[in-house]
């Protein structure tokens, strides 16, 4: 089905107020209660019909659209004053194939919940993150990634998607559809409202844990071996001793982790029966999906930045050094990772392999001061931000760091002509 100019249709808008469970004057506030809104509907449609007619709705009363998934973002990508959709009842994986190792879900189904059925079929998640939580599609819509210099984000594997667009069609996205797809790959919910998506998938494997402690001296010193040597390495530098129990990990028996680094070390194991499965502390062997999560229960705020990896023990420094100097109060970790380069029009790893600085704060605490000084010593290293994370992103720097911008918008507009699926937010990025 084509997906691109679409010729409008007034009956295709015609709706009678959403069939779904619906309220008003409910206010939404995401995970780390630093965003809120208070929509003039809360729709939670059960099926795809559901949710086509909610859109439809809108489209006939004029109001704008956002979905809203697990709500881990910190940035202001849901809040709307129209129809908020929590798309979470559309739930299952939908379908599996194992020679082409692809998986199918709803939009709603959690990260976690695409374990044990893959696992079922011979097939697993080629990379997951800290958290799975989240929502496929807002996986898809942030690229949230996991850490593996050889390893792309969850968008870097969507190969088809079905959603709704801003004609109150369902329209589909597939791999014949190239210049579509690299732009649903990364849309920020501005192309529709999904659906269902298909993912590239790998085939099972279990994964042998190794956490360790090192020195700032030593992590450095290793540094490109530690990322060449590993399918998936990432570190979490502790500026003080208490940074671990901050984030719920555990630090290094009988020595301070100031200037230490909570280190991830993750490679694959053969596992003949599970009987060998450990699950020993720092040390775990399990199947794949049980061993990515990695704590962070207790909600935060976030800051992350994405430099070319070349710049990446650099960008390190300069963080560190800033922290030291003139933010002494920050005690959280900095979490450091690696992806590869992808394709998206609008990911963060577009044409560049990537590391990825994460800075985390307590929520209700006044955490402006310090991520705008760290905006700005990162700037000299033309960082990209996590969509879904707090960032100072703004159009300007967007038709700099991202060279199919351009692009991007024009596909936006044949999807959304009207602009329905935007907000603030988006629009001042991507309207």
């Amino acid at each position: 089905m084509t997906t691109t100019n679409h010729p409008h249709s007034a009956s295709s808008a015609r709706a009678a107020t959403p069939s779904a469970p619906f309220g008003t004057d409910v206010t939404w506030t995401n995970w780390g209660g630093n965003q809120s809104a208070t929509p003039a509907f809360t729709v939670r449609p059960r099926n795809e019909q559901e949710a086509l007619d909610a859109v439809r709705f809108a489209i006939r009363e004029g109001l704008p659209v956002r979905a809203v998934g697990s709500g881990h973002s910190s940035s202001p990508l849901v809040q709307t004053g129209g129809v908020l959709m929590d798309m979470s009842a559309l739930s299952a994986i939908t379908g599996t194939d194992l020679m082409g190792r692809r998986a199918r879900a709803l939009a709603g189904t959690t990260i976690n919940a695409f374990g044990d059925p893959l696992w079922e079929q011979g097939l697993a998640l080629g990379n997951q993150g800290d958290i799975d939580k989240q929502q496929i599609a807002g996986a898809l819509a942030t690229s949230t990634h996991g850490s593996g210099k050889n390893l792309g984000s969850f968008s870097s594997a969507l190969r088809w998607v079905r959603l709704i667009n801003g004609y109150g069609e369902i329209v589909e996205i597939g791999e014949g559809q190239l210049r579509e797809l690299r732009a649903a790959q990364v849309a920020l919910g501005t192309l529709g409202i999904f659906l269902e998506v298909e993912l590239a998938v790998e085939d099972r494997y279990y994964l042998q844990e190794e956490i360790t402690y090192p020195t700032w001296a030593e992590t450095a010193a290793t540094w490109q071996a530690d990322i060449d040597g590993n399918r998936h390495y990432s570190f979490l530098w502790c500026p003080d001793d208490d940074s671990c129990e901050l984030l719920d990990l555990p630090g290094s028996p009988g020595q301070s982790m100031a200037n230490r680094s909570y280190t991830k070390r993750y490679n694959v194991a053969q596992v003949q029966d599970e009987r060998e499965i450990s699950r020993t502390e720092g040390a775990r062997l399990d199947r794949s999906y049980r061993i990515y999560p990695g704590g962070f229960t207790t909600p935060f705020h976030e800051l992350e930045y994405f430099v070319p990896s070349e710049h990446g023990l650099a960008a390190v420094q300069a963080v560190q050094d800033l922290i030291r100097t003139k933010h002494s109060d920050q005690k959280y970790p900095v979490e450091v990772r690696w992806v590869k380069a992808d394709e998206g029009y609008m990911s963060q790893f577009q044409g560049r392999d990537t590391t990825v600085i994460t800075l985390t704060t307590e929520p209700g605490t006044d955490y402006w001061p310090f991520f705008r000084d760290a905006d700005a010593v990162l700037q000299e290293f033309e960082p990209r931000a996590h969509w879904g994370k707090i960032h100072f992103m703004t159009r300007s720097r967007l038709e700099r760091l991202y060279p199919e911008l351009d692009t991007f918008i024009q596909i936006r507009r044949e999807f959304d002509p009207r602009g329905m699926f935007l907000n603030d937010h988006t629009r001042a990025l991507v309207g």
